[in-house]
């Protein structure tokens, strides 16, 4: 039986490199920081109107007294809570980021906002789509919008809306980039 043996071959070490100055080689920009991305000024932006958007629907859906006999209501105004304050958490570790010029890149924490923001984005959704169909329900099917606050619940259901729209890149941004990595 024939088998072949393996061999190591021994190699020489390259010479060691001169050391260069930094002002010869400019700092190079990585593929992965792309503005919208946690820790940039884009990003900073979409959380804050994230949590500008679903304030504002939080506001103005607890601001009615007839809210709590509605369950998606209910629902919008939990979901709009917590999205607030995640988005207002995240703003504030963006800017962090920004101030002290530390890239958010970490393959751990990166995973964390992107289901965070999954989680939370996927919530207003159908928070915002549970309300859209009750507020339907009350304005066109059983017209009722005398005794109700429509205007209210369609504001509410409207800026829900725009709080995931506003979200929805985030969410985005941060899977793609673990999806490239």
């Amino acid at each position: 039986m024939n088998v072949s043996h393996a061999s190591v071959h021994p190699v020489e070490d390259p010479p060691p490199a001169t050391a260069t100055p930094v002002e010869n080689h400019p700092p190079r920009v990585r593929m992965d920081d792309i503005e919208g991305m946690p820790g940039t000024l884009l990003g900073v932006a979409l959380r804050f109107f994230q949590f500008l958007f679903a304030a504002a629907s939080l506001s103005v859906m607890a601001f009615t007294s007839d809210f709590p006999s509605v369950t998606a209501f209910c629902y919008l105004v939990a979901a709009t809570g917590l999205q607030s304050l995640w988005s207002l958490a995240l703003a504030a570790v963006d800017v962090y980021a920004i101030m002290v010029k530390r890239s958010l890149q970490n393959r751990r924490l990166v995973s964390v906002f992107a289901i965070g923001d999954g989680v939370t984005s996927t919530l207003t959704f159908a928070a915002a789509c549970a309300s859209a169909g009750i507020t339907v329900l009350i304005d066109n099917d059983l017209n009722s919008c005398a005794q109700n606050h429509c205007v209210q619940f369609e504001t509410s259901t409207a800026l829900a809306f725009i709080s995931w729209f506003a979200a929805l890149p985030s969410f985005l941004f941060n899977f793609w980039s673990l999806a490239s990595r």
